[in-house]
């Protein structure tokens, strides 16, 4: 399995009449209201360079969550023949739910695609209101809901699977629940569905309505948490229950999204599970025999990350022990390779790389190891060129606003060529690859929201960029070229191949035969194949005596004695004929 993950706002603008309005951006209720003037931007626009309507509406980074580019399924499906080119295998979305923000974590509804990703906006919106939204027996398919699931049917037909994201622990305030409840307060049926700690008084002029929002953000109100019968702590595991009422809703919109009309071969094949430590197990050990009952074979993957930030990093294993999800995102055996392979502040050497993975793999069962999402980058964090050009530690102050001395234009050669040997590491280890959409084009950007900025697509000129040198670099500004790195592209498709064509490096185990100092290498091998893949990070070449016989190196495809010589900063993937 070989993972892309789309992030359908910036992907692609396939069709221009669906774009977003300001409207449906408003949230009265929370004050998040468009500035004067606000339009879509245009795709080509420089990232930097402010829109007419931010001037005079506030500072740049905030107003960034308004940008709205476009993004649309109609763009997905004109670039399937594209990602079946780059030889991926299964596509993750993030949220494509309807909701008003850029992200689509705050839902208005989860039973409905966004509005604006379909063809015809407001005809959906008159569908969505012909509805009782609590009575599964009431919805129907907008344009937006065909689209996806005809994106879906076309994904299937090229052999690829198809994932979405959702957060089953916390809404958006334009939810529909959400909506009755401000309405009729203490009267509403849904008032139990949420951490409501107080209802409004209509005998006073006040308005004393108060609320839990998911860590404290009010506009994504978090529903109610019940049974729980071990300390509750984000990070952590722990027994628990949503309350019934969500409950039932989350189970009927799975069902929907798994087998559309009862039929399960024109649904999603699973899901990714947002802020998955937030809910407790039992509602997931519910779920999953749910979900299971609909489709035998669904993947899920929960998203398990910190325990401490930002120090420490979440145990994966009580969620994938059999009964609740698949895999998890592996961002465990990202941030030790990265402090391997990239020039940082805390340098990490093989042995240490070793130790960490070994520690990581082992506490897991072999299945779930090769079952794991190994992610790099995507949505939450900086791109992978911008994070192997700066030193700091992994995912902390990963932006110029916190960190002056963070770079932020476009990475160097060194940064390159490290992250190529990151790349060969990723796709010759256990478990399944990501590729943040954009990563394969070269891409570049801070932590969020700059690592969600519109794809660069060849067939588009873009503007410049500015870039903000660091302190210390010879330049302080200048402008830099965006556009689509076909080299980049190339690596990637030939990284994929690799892993394609070689299905020990899905299913093979893993043996070191080097770490030694900043040179590492290992060996995948079955009974019919047998891989080595060496790294050299040393100032010095580095040699090595292969076991005798004939070698092909699957990237040059060069033929190779059994005698290695590897140069510094370069890395070999060797077949060994036997």
């Amino acid at each position: 399995m070989v993972w892309y993950q789309i992030f359908v706002e910036r992907f692609r603008n396939g069709d221009p009449g669906n774009d977003p309005v300001a409207i449906t951006m408003r949230d009265e209720h929370m004050g998040t209201i468009a500035p004067d003037g606000w339009c879509v931007t245009p795709w080509t626009q420089a990232w930097e360079r402010p829109d007419n309507w931010m001037l005079g509406a506030g500072r740049f980074q905030p107003l960034l969550q308004y940008r709205r580019y476009g993004g649309d399924l109609q763009g997905v499906l004109d670039k399937l023949d594209y990602l079946q080119e780059l030889g991926v295998t299964a596509v993750y979305f993030n949220p494509l739910n309807d909701a008003p923000s850029l992200h689509k974590f705050d839902a208005r509804h989860y039973h409905h695609i966004d509005i604006h990703f379909g063809p015809d906006p407001e005809g959906d919106l008159a569908i969505i209101a012909s509805e009782d939204p609590g009575d599964p027996s009431t919805w129907k398919w907008t344009s937006a809901d065909r689209l996806f699931l005809k994106v879906v049917d076309e994904m299937h037909r090229r052999g690829m699977k198809v994932i979405v994201d959702f957060s089953w622990n916390h809404t958006g305030t334009q939810f529909w629940a959400w909506q009755d409840i401000l309405k009729n307060q203490g009267q509403s049926p849904y008032r139990d569905w949420y951490n409501i700690t107080r209802f409004d008084d209509p005998s006073t002029p006040g308005n004393e309505f108060e609320y839990e929002g998911w860590m404290g953000v009010k506009y994504m109100p978090e529903f109610r948490k019940t049974d729980i019968t071990t300390h509750q702590q984000p990070g952590r595991p722990y027994e628990g229950d949503i309350h019934q009422g969500p409950k039932r809703h989350i189970f009927d919109v799975t069902r929907r999204w798994l087998a559309p009309d009862g039929d399960s071969t024109k649904g999603i094949d699973g899901f990714r599970l947002d802020v998955a430590d937030h809910i407790g197990l039992k509602f997931w050990r519910d779920w999953r025999k749910e979900l299971r009952s609909i489709k035998p074979d669904a993947y899920l993957v929960g998203e398990i990350w910190w325990e401490q930030w930002p120090d420490r990093l979440m145990d994966p294993k009580p969620y994938v022990e059999g009964d609740i999800f698949d895999a998890v995102m592996f961002y465990q055996v990202y941030r030790p390779a990265r402090y391997f392979f990239a020039v940082t502040e805390h340098p990490m050497d093989a042995r240490q790389l070793k130790d960490s993975l070994e520690y990581h793999w082992n506490r897991l069962r072999p299945a779930t190891v090769g079952a794991m999402m190994n992610v790099s980058s995507s949505h939450d964090t900086p791109r992978l060129l911008t994070d192997f050009f700066n030193p700091n530690r992994y995912k902390y102050q990963a932006n110029a606003h916190e960190n002056p001395a963070y770079r932020t234009g476009k990475p160097d050669a060194k940064a390159r060529a490290r992250l190529k040997l990151y790349l060969m590491h990723l796709f010759t280890i256990p478990g399944a690859p990501q590729v943040w959409n954009g990563e394969e084009m070269g891409m570049w950007g801070a932590d969020d929201p700059h690592c969600r900025k519109p794809l660069i697509w060849p067939d588009l000129q873009f503007e410049p960029e500015q870039r903000y040198a660091a302190p210390g670099d010879p330049v302080r500004s200048r402008y830099d070229k965006v556009k689509f790195d076909n080299r980049h592209f190339a690596y990637y498709q030939q990284l994929i191949a690799i892993r394609k064509q070689h299905p020990v490096l899905s299913n093979g185990p893993v043996e070191f035969v080097v770490a030694e100092g900043k040179v590492l290498g290992y060996k995948r091998f079955n009974q019919e194949e047998e891989l080595w893949v060496f790294f050299n990070l040393e100032e010095k070449a580095f040699d090595y005596q292969l076991p005798e016989g004939n070698y092909i190196d699957l990237l040059s495809g060069k033929r190779q004695k059994s005698k290695l010589r590897l140069m510094p900063e370069n890395g070999v993937i060797l077949k060994r004929l036997l």
